[in-house]
């Protein structure tokens, strides 16, 4: 579960933003996304050492994230 004082971002645009200016924590990502939407985020993170965290379906990662709707990807900003 993500930790509620921290501020989060959802969906892969507003993801790859946050981590183009080095403001994530960690990256959060659906298993059950389309890889074309997630693969360039883990690739990114994988490069630059970020720590992934990875969710079974976009409706545990939605939920987890606050939202009513599902979510392929998020991030934990710093």
């Amino acid at each position: 579960m993500i930790n509620k004082e921290k501020k989060i971002v959802i969906g892969k645009k507003q993801t790859m933003r946050s981590i183009s200016k080095d403001e994530v924590e960690k990256v959060l990502v659906s298993k059950d996304a389309d890889l074309h939407v997630t693969q360039p985020i883990v690739d990114v993170c994988n490069n630059q050492g970020i720590e992934i965290e990875y969710f079974d379906t976009m409706k545990e990662l939605g939920t987890a994230c606050g939202i009513d709707v599902n979510a392929a990807a998020a991030a934990v900003l710093k």
